[in-house]
């Protein structure tokens, strides 16, 4: 994460968005303006441009990523000639659902002509216009026509052929009902459909041309954007072409064919009309550029931000122990708030387009009631002309104005395909797909030659890192690089692997240079076992089967592969464990294998790399997680392995190569001597030196007897112990024991003895009672509370929304009075027009009034709205870092499970928020003061138009619900495949090593698949329930027409009554009908804030919001540690005991070493005293006080963890070091920040950089060695000055010289401080006051390191496996 972020403090004018991938845009790589088309050959300054011209090409090609320009078709580019069918037919389905509704206005015109030339048997008279020799006849349905009284005469409609006409009328309706039903559902499903298919192609796309990138991508992209992008992005896009585009395409239809309509009725009126037309396409073109503009920064803004979320919740250990949850938090808030600024923008300006919207529909009242007047007084027009252009004009600018809420999905949609498609689009520097050669398997033989290679990393331009490197490796000969960290090592085997291209010089491999190979036939060749093990979240079995790709077993049936890997398990020593599981091979390893420990995850990746038996075999620090025993056991293994094939082996713990064929000593990115173990030691050189540094001292003879006689009356039984231990073993002990005595014992152990204090105490828990759903009103209770400091400007935004909603009451009244004018037009056009006149100006007035209320509303809603997704996503944040570590061990709860709720939860509440709110809430006033303005003017008639209204809620309502049920389902598979994605970005270079690609791509389809297939059935009720919606509109407007036509008939009451009854009902019902076109957003709400709420109200066991417990004065905090009796369980796999009545005491200022086998239970210690998890049974007591019972915040700061797989940020050295700081981290001086690295043996290294301590270290720390991360992580550590100091493995991935220095000041850290280090390495621990010897959840030996070896008990055994014969 970036901490210092620089895009805040930006001058309003600069519209570059801070991205944290490469672009063009980016800081990396600076074009000048107007540059966002031209090729990278333009760059006019770099940070490459030091460089010679072929290197900087080189390094741009592994970092530049250009802007692809999207458009709306953009969404469909991977729709197939049936998918193009499909939508093509749903494209005509909407455009005739489009069509019918102003055919409807033809009707409407026919019907205003019936009522007002309409009279009743006893006012059957003549009107005389006063004109001599004038005759007007009217057609009423295009064929009859009634015949005048005289020539002088206006001809009324008979009471007969009122009502046969009417019948007509209705059947129409009839008609348009059926039909529209069939064309809206039909429609709409395709659309849907559609659309999560188009969707799942281009999430499978993103993340197939992802995994395809080369490493340098990676380097500045973080895995959270990519998360972001396949969860949120691809959802924006699959809403931006599924119903939404049916809608938009239906409103646009209707919009068109009113115009038509229009213009076939009366031309001259509808040109009058047509220049507010042109207005409102001016006006809606404007306004979408600029959406699309805000809302592709908006989604830039995010990006960054969701880094940030994803480092965080992968690290979370590493950030519960140092306590920066807020910070982190207040980091990833200041991202939001730009996301939030560029959103609200993009709301004010759809608010300013929907107010002009409205205002120019009152302009089209206004125009036409004025202007037809005219034509209707002078005889050019009838009434049924006039009113048809009116109704068409009036249902044009309606459908019209509804668009802007809808086409903010689609430019959401096209601003999201922009990102997506770029990385789509991009050109991978090393792709693996690409063509290269290859050649016969027999021909491999494993010969490697660098040859004058010189490497720079794209992100460290200024660091040349290998400069004229040679180096020729035989074939099936093993090779050792050893050296200090930074000095190259592991970037030969990034090279070799392809992950980077070097900017000079070749490397072949059996004389065939391999930039001309195929990468992925290259890989397949090569296996890499890394100094961070990585483990995919499925089986054991799967997990190690994952090395056949590529092999001719990859396809080989489960038996096969079954003796495959057990064989490579048992070489890798990790069999005895696995068959003690419960579930053997098949045993679920969890998220990134944390279900295991360390060393049991090395061992399966060991296993993983030497089960296809590779022609090539890459070791970076292969055993530096293995305890000493296995490690003895595992280096045999691999010494055997590495017979006939190449092996290059990276190694600190220089036990494990001294039997290598060549060792080669380098030194920044050079090659200081090279030779064999006998050679290097002869010479006396750098590795003599390297050599001395790590022997354990010598236990002289005469110390060793005064140490026997002592340790007999202090040392426990160690066989006693052991074999308790032995008892004790789980199926998660270590594998070092013989099998079948451990089964003898583990059954001796059932005969003796009951439960375990462990099950008695599990089976005491109660189970976790499921919460009920909560009600929509309690939801928006909950809502409304996070929103408390600006609902004061949602309280203005819903009164602005009733405005706009008490607007067609009043144009019904309006309307309903010009109607009757044009009746009476027939004796007194004079009168007439004047009142006329009135209207328009009422209506003009009127129009200017919605207007302001719109884009006030739109502004203000907005503004709620953005800011209430700022707060959830913020509050989500920091309410999943406040859970306990159980939470997050759950496998629902893994990082991209969590990374994509934070992600679209908020998404989903955003959209019932802004416009889509203030479009509900104008509906709900509109229908509630529509009803009451019909049943006080006509209640007979409106009882009828009023009970229409429940039934079109009610099929809405229908399909809300049915799609609620959709959504939450649709959450379930889609946070499971993002979850799948997001794991596999996260461990691309694992992924990339393994050729994974295809098959990951396989699989990701596969639950995309599965995904679609489950939502079909669902969709079509949902579609099904719209479609009789949209029908229902229908036959409620003719239901309408002849009920009120019936009143009419009996002179009961008047066409004024009438009209606005009606109008203000039955349009009600319309606009009923129009909120639940919403439905999909209100569902994916309801869910999405079910879900938030309920994450708000988990309070975990271990809470650090907790002000409650026993606050220790820092001034006599002492740093005593004692474990009494202490039994533990992980909550995650209750059924495996991991501690067994554990009795620990640790004095103050003690320097403690916890040493055994692999999962003996030595790093649960160190978890259960930074309270990571509480033990089941027993205490643990800080200064005699049980840390239950302490402060959470205050204990942890008393205590600082290092931990064994270095934790780094995406941002400064500087500031990943203050991270570890209690105090704010602006107050740390330079001084003391040096002081810190220089104990941690790192300034120097830092200090050579070009930017020094202001030196990115990239996502995950990548552009750092694995020893320059663990010294800024120790370095982390010391700043805070902890009374405790846990070292987890601390060293492990430090040189022998690094570690010397490194330990040294550790040594001295640890003065006046108590120190608890779990230690594979022994040479690290050999001065520590006291050593604990773990087995089977017990401690069996304790003592110092002259006592234990005295004893000459189990830590004897460790310490002689591990001794170097210098003189060898």
């Amino acid at each position: 994460m970036v901490w210092k972020w620089t895009g805040i403090r930006r001058k309003k004018s600069d519209t570059t968005v801070h991205n944290s991938a490469v672009t063009e845009n980016s800081s990396l790589i600076s074009h000048n303006d107007r540059s966002q088309k031209s090729d990278y050959a333009s760059v006019v300054t770099d940070d490459f441009c030091h460089l010679p011209d072929h290197e900087a090409d080189i390094l741009r090609k592994q970092v530049i990523v250009k802007s692809v320009a999207t458009k709306f078709f953009s969404l469909y580019r991977y729709a197939t000639k049936k998918d193009q069918i499909l939508l093509g037919l749903g494209f005509v389905l909407a455009v005739i659902s489009g069509v019918l509704r102003p055919l409807m206005t033809v009707l409407m015109g026919n019907i205003a002509q019936l009522f007002v030339t309409y009279r009743p048997e006893n006012e059957l008279y003549e009107y005389s216009r006063g004109q001599e020799g004038h005759e007007q006849t009217w057609n009423l349905n295009g064929t009859d026509q009634i015949t005048p009284y005289d020539g002088a005469s206006y001809y009324v409609v008979t009471p007969e052929e009122f009502q046969l006409q009417i019948n007509q009328l209705a059947l129409f309706f009839v008609g348009l009902a059926v039909t529209d039903f069939v064309a809206s559902s039909i429609n709409t499903y395709i659309f849907i459909d559609r659309g999560e298919v188009l969707s799942s192609r281009i999430r499978k796309k993103y993340l197939e041309s992802t995994l395809r990138q080369n490493m340098a991508y990676y380097d500045k992209l973080g895995t959270g954007e990519i998360t972001t992008h396949i969860s949120t992005d691809t959802l924006l896009i699959q809403e931006g072409m599924s119903e939404k585009v049916g809608q938009v395409t239906a409103n646009i239809t209707t919009f068109i064919a009113a115009l038509l309509v229009a213009f076939t009725r009366s031309w001259r009126l509808t040109l009058v009309l047509i220049g507010i037309t042109i207005s409102v396409l001016v006006t809606m073109t404007t306004a979408l550029r600029y959406m699309v503009k805000f809302y592709r920064r908006s989604l830039s803004g995010y990006s960054a931000g969701g880094t940030i979320a994803e480092e965080a919740l992968s690290s979370i250990r590493n950030v519960q122990a140092f306590a920066i949850e807020d910070r982190l938090a207040i980091q990833y808030d200041q991202l939001l708030a730009i996301t939030e600024n560029w959103a609200h923008k993009a709301g004010m300006v759809l608010g300013f387009m929907s107010g002009m919207m409205w205002f120019f529909m009152y302009c089209n009242y206004a125009l036409a009631f004025f202007q037809g007047s005219r034509y209707i007084a002078s005889g050019y027009l009838q009434i049924s002309q006039v009113m048809s252009v009116l109704m068409s004009m009036m249902m044009g600018s309606f459908f019209l104005s509804s668009i802007p809420p809808l086409l903010r999905h689609v430019a959401n949609g096209i601003a999201a395909a922009s990102k997506i498609y770029t990385a789509i689009d991009r050109d991978s520097a090393v792709d693996p797909y690409a063509p290269g050669q290859s050649f016969p398997e027999d021909e491999v033989k494993g010969s490697i030659e660098f040859r004058d290679l010189k490497f720079i990393y794209p992100s460290r331009a200024h660091s040349t890192i290998l400069e004229n490197f040679n180096l020729a490796i035989e074939p099936g000969k093993t090779v050792a690089l050893v050296g200090a960290s930074g000095s190259g090592k592991s970037t030969i085997i990034g090279i070799l692997e392809r992950f980077y291209n070097p900017v000079g010089g070749h490397v072949y491999l059996d004389g065939h240079d391999i930039t001309k190979l195929n990468v992925e036939w290259l890989r397949q060749h090569i296996s890499l076992v890394s100094q961070e093990p990585v483990l995919f979240a499925c089986s054991i079995f799967d997990n190690i089967a994952y090395g056949l790709i590529g092999s001719q077993y990859e396809n080989a049936s489960r038996i096969e592969k079954d003796a495959l890997v057990i064989d490579a398990c048992k070489k890798a020593n990790a069999w005895t464990f696995i068959s003690k599981l419960p579930l053997g091979l098949d045993t679920q390893v969890g998220e990134r294998g944390f279900l295991l420990s360390g060393g049991q995850k090395q061992r399966i990746a060991i296993a993983r790399a030497i089960v296809s038996n590779p022609k090539i075999l890459l070791l970076d620090e292969a055993t530096s997680a293995l305890d000493t025993k296995s490690e003895e056991v595992v280096q045999d293994a691999l010494d055997a392995a590495s017979k006939d094939r190449t092996t290059i082996v990276i190694a600190h713990r220089l036990s494990t190569i001294k039997d290598a064929d060549l060792i080669v000593v380098m030194s920044k990115g050079k090659i200081v001597e090279s030779g064999n173990h006998k050679q290097l030691i002869a010479k006396q050189g750098e590795y003599y030196r390297l050599v001395e540094a790590q022997k354990i001292e010598a236990l002289k003879q005469e110390k060793t007897h005064q140490i026997e006689a002592h340790s007999d009356d202090n040392l426990v039984d160690s066989e006693s112990d052991a074999e308790s231990g032995k008892l004790s073993s789980t199926a998660y002990d270590s594998s070092s024991d013989d099998q079948e005595n451990e089964k003898a014992d583990l059954n001796l152990s059932r005969t003796k003895t009951g439960r375990s204090v462990s099950s008695i105490v599990l089976g005491q828990i109660p189970e976790q009672q499921i919460s009920a759903a909560d009600s929509i009103w309690t939801l928006i209770k909950f809502l409304l509370q996070m929103t408390r400091k600006e609902n004061k400007y949602l309280l203005i935004g819903t009164i602005c929304a009733a405005i706009n909603g008490l607007g067609h009451p009043s144009v019904s009244i309006l309307y309903g009075l010009s109607i009757t004018q044009f009746r009476n037009s027939q004796t007194n056009d004079t009168d007439v027009l004047r009142n006329i006149r009135v209207y328009a100006g009422i209506f003009f007035a009127l129009g200017w009034l919605q207007a302001s209320a719109f884009f006030l509303c739109n502004a203000t809603l907005s503004f709620v709205g953005q800011r209430l997704v700022r707060k959830i996503r913020y509050q989500t944040f920091r309410h999943i870092v406040r859970q306990d570590m159980a939470f997050f061990d759950k496998k629902e709860n893994s990082t991209g499970k969590l990374t994509a709720i934070l992600s679209q939860h908020a998404q989903s509440v955003e959209g019932l928020s802004g416009a889509t709110l203030g479009q509900i809430m104008n509906a709900v006033f509109n229908i509630v003061a529509g009803i009451l303005l019909a049943l006080s003017v006509a209640p007979k008639m409106a009882a009828v138009f009023v009970g229409c209204v429940p039934l079109m809620i009610g099929c809405g309502y229908g399909r809300f619900s049915m799609l609620a049920r959709v959504q939450e389902q649709t959450r379930k598979l889609s946070e499971e495949s993002a979850g799948y994605a997001c794991e596999a970005i996260a461990s691309v270079r694992t992924v990339t090593s393994l050729t994974r690609e295809r098959d990951i791509i396989r699989e990701y389809d596969a639950h995309l698949a599965a995904q679609v297939h489950k939502n079909r059935l669902p969709t079509i009720k949902s579609a099904s329930l719209f479609g009789g919606a949209q029908g229902l509109q229908f036959l409620v407007m003719g239901l309408g027409f002849w009920w009120g036509a019936r009143f009419i008939y009996n002179g009961e009451y008047s066409v004024l009554r009438f009209y606005i009854a009606f109008m203000s009902s039955i349009f009600g019902a319309q606009n009923a009908g129009i909120v639940f076109s919403y439905a999909a957003d209100m569902s994916k709400a309801k869910i999405a804030t079910q879900s938030i709420k309920d994450l708000f109200q988990l309070e975990p066991e271990i809470d650090t919001w907790s002000n409650g417990g026993e606050i220790l004065n820092p001034e006599s905090v002492e740093g005593d540690i004692e474990f009494r009796n202490v039994h533990f369980r992980y909550p995650t796999r209750p059924s495996v005991p991991v501690l067994r009545g554990l009795n620990l005491k640790i004095k103050k200022g003690q320097y403690v070493a916890l040493v055994g086998a692999s999962g003996c239970g030595k790093s649960t210690t160190v978890g259960l005293i930074e309270e990571f998890y509480r033990p089941l049974a027993g205490q643990i007591l800080f200064d005699g006080h049980d840390v239950n019972s302490l402060n959470i915040g205050n204990y942890r700061s008393h205590l600082a963890l290092v931990q064994q797989e270095p934790v780094l940020y995406a941002a400064t050295i500087r500031d990943n070091i203050k991270m570890g700081s209690l105090e704010n981290p602006d107050d740390i001086s330079d001084e003391r920040l040096v002081e810190v690295c220089k104990q941690a043996n790192i300034h120097d290294f830092i200090a050579s950089l070009p930017d020094g301590y202001d030196t990115l270290c990239g996502t995950k720390g990548v552009l750092l060695s694995g020893g320059q991360k663990q010294r800024i992580a120790i370095a982390r550590a010391l700043i805070r000055q902890p009374k405790v100091l846990l070292l987890d493995e601390a060293t492990s991935a430090l040189d022998s010289e690094s570690e010397r220095i490194v330990q040294a000041a550790l040594d001295q850290a640890a003065k006046g401080r108590t120190t608890i280090a779990v230690a594979h390495r022994l040479s690290t621990i050999q001065n520590a006051d006291r050593i604990y010897v773990f087995d089977g959840g017990k401690i069996i030996e304790e003592g110092t390191h002259f006592e234990l070896l005295a004893n000459q008990g189990k830590y004897y055994e460790l310490v002689q496996a591990q001794a170097l014969d210098a003189g060898k």
